[in-house]
This record gives structure tokens, sequence and C-alpha cells, in this order.
């Protein structure tokens, strides 16, 4: 189905915070003919798409509940990055019943359209998150799923259907479990921990940390999530694997030290303030060789994305030390 010039490529979420990162990298992509996004707007903006409208981009406004929205989005498409989802983990205990109707009934219904008509590779968003409290500090892809929070267990659901749609149809997948973002992009949220932190800081706020700061997570720059989702979907030979860990051996902090390395990196005495009373969230510790056989590597520094972000918010400010 692949056009003379490239691949066409639907990115459903492509206004959220990855697909703003994602949709220009494939765009500049010679790879690529065709862009489509599907984006219900709810959470994202076409703003965070500025730059990037134009012949090769197509924009669908859809709810991916809606599996007509979804049909015509899949239709005449090679690959399908499957980015739509309710996220922000802690935030989706109120949010269950929906959370589970976007993330898991919407990823069913982008297999189901990319069955019927032939999409040749489908790349899932899936998350760390998933591992929840594991005590082991080699979390690889086969540890046990052990999700606390209606997020990661919509994720673990969506695997389950990839696992059922490569049984009942001819296309190639991967889940891609990735690691905590950070940095900048024109979607960028502020509700994960680096991001909500560098903003705190440059306003001089404490830096909350729920429980002792102990618990673990591995981070990944939005922009090297977003190359890992183009290569997946552009290169499937080169990601054989169901599923991959995404992120760097050496890119898992505990929460005290990204309070300590955001301080470090802004230049202020802030204050940072322990909850000790306050469940801390899940914790993990999360090993990528898979990943390595891949090619792939991460080419932020988690320094780097922090003086990114706060040169972005502070349009190059001088009271942003370079270190």
């Amino acid at each position: 189905m692949s056009e003379p010039g490239g691949q066409r490529v639907l990115v459903t979420g492509g206004c959220g915070y990855i697909g703003s990162a994602l949709v220009p990298r494939l765009l500049g992509d010679s790879r690529v003919s065709e862009v489509v996004v599907l984006d219900s707007l709810v959470s994202g903006s076409p703003a965070n798409l500025a730059g990037s409208v134009g012949d090769e981009l197509v924009f669908r406004r859809g709810d991916v509940r809606e599996y007509g929205a979804v049909e015509a989005a899949v239709r005449d498409v090679d690959a399908v990055i499957h980015l739509a989802a309710i996220t922000g983990a802690a935030s989706t205990h109120d949010r269950r019943e929906e959370t589970m109707a976007v993330n898991r009934d919407g990823t069913e219904n982008v297999l189901t359209a990319a069955g019927k008509f032939g999409v040749e590779n489908v790349v899932l968003a899936s998350s760390c998150n998933n591992y929840g409290r594991a005590p082991s500090r080699d979390i690889d892809e086969t540890t046990e799923q052990n999700p606390l929070n209606p997020y990661a267990e919509s994720k673990v659901a969506c695997e389950r259907l990839l696992d059922e749609a490569l049984e009942a149809y001819d296309f190639d997948a991967t889940a891609l479990r990735m690691s905590t973002n950070y940095g900048w992009s024109p979607g960028v949220r502020f509700n994960l921990v680096v991001n909500h932190f560098v903003f705190r800081g440059l306003t001089d706020r404490p830096l909350t940390v729920y429980g002792d700061g102990s618990n673990w997570r591995p981070f990944i720059h939005v922009r090297d999530a977003a190359r890992a989702y183009a290569d997946a979907a552009l290169e499937p030979d080169a990601w054989p694997a169901q599923v991959y860990n995404v992120g760097a051996n050496d890119a898992n902090y505990r929460i005290s030290e990204i309070a300590e390395i955001v301080r470090e990196e802004l230049g202020r005495e802030l204050e940072v303030t322990y909850l000790e009373d306050e469940q801390p969230g899940p914790s993990y510790h999360v090993t990528f060789d898979r990943l390595a056989e891949t090619g792939f590597e991460p080419e932020w520094t988690l320094r780097e994305g922090i003086r990114d972000i706060a040169d972005e918010l502070c349009e190059g400010d001088s009271a942003v030390v370079t270190v």
C-alpha cells in the first residue's frame, strides 16, 4: 500500500505531548509520504502542530472510542502509532471507567481497523508503570506486571488485546513500555515529575516529594521517545519482539535524586518537602538490554533535558545556570 514517496503513517493522539514531537519527525523522514493524525482535541491542541501543517499532514478530529472515526483514519495507511490515551497515572484513580474506555476499548478499535484494512505494522504505546512496585533491580520484559492504578491496568489490558490481534490478523506489531517522559515538546505536560519540578523550581516553590523519595523510576526524554516510536513503525524488522522496555539503564533515578538534580541544574536553593505519610506510588528499576538489540539508544541526558525545559520556559533567561 505504500505510495511511491514512502509510507502513510497514522498517529493517534498526534496533538499530545509525545505526538507533537513525533509528527514533525515523521514529516521530515524520507521514508514517510504522509502523516495522518487522529485526535479528539480533548487534551491536545492543533497549536501543538504549529509548523507541521501542510500537504503531507492529514488531520482528522475523532475519538478512538468511536469505531467509525478510527476506521476512517486507518483506511489506506501502512503503519499505525497508537498514542491516544488518558495519561497521568495518579489522576486515573478517579476516572477508572473513562480510562478503560479510552485506553483499552480505543485500542481494540485501532487493532480491529488495522486488521480489517491490512495495515502492515502497529506500534502500541505501553508503559513501564505497568510493573508497579517491583522489588527487583533487574526488571525486564519477562517480569510479571503488577499495575497499581487504572492507567497501568488499561495498558496491561491493551497488551493482551495486542496478543489476540497478532493471532487474528496479519500485521507486525510491538508494544513499547515507555519510561517516564520528561522534556520540552510543543504539547509539553507539567503533570510529569521532572517537568513539574522544573516549573515549580523556576517559580521558587518547594519541590514536593510523596513518601521518602526512595522509589525508582526510569526516565526518557520526549524526543527520544518520539524517535523510538518512529523507528519501530518504519523499521519493524529491527524491532522483532512483541514488547520492549524503552529507556536507558543509566537513566533509573530515585525521586529524591530527581529533586536534587533539578535544584542543581536550576542553580537555586529550593526547599524539598517530603510528605512521609503520603503514598509514593509505583517503584520500578528497569533494564533495557532487549532494546539495545534494536540499535536504538536515547540521546538526551536528564540534566540536558532539565536545562532545555528551563531555557524554553525562560526564553534563555540568564537566571538558568548551564552546568
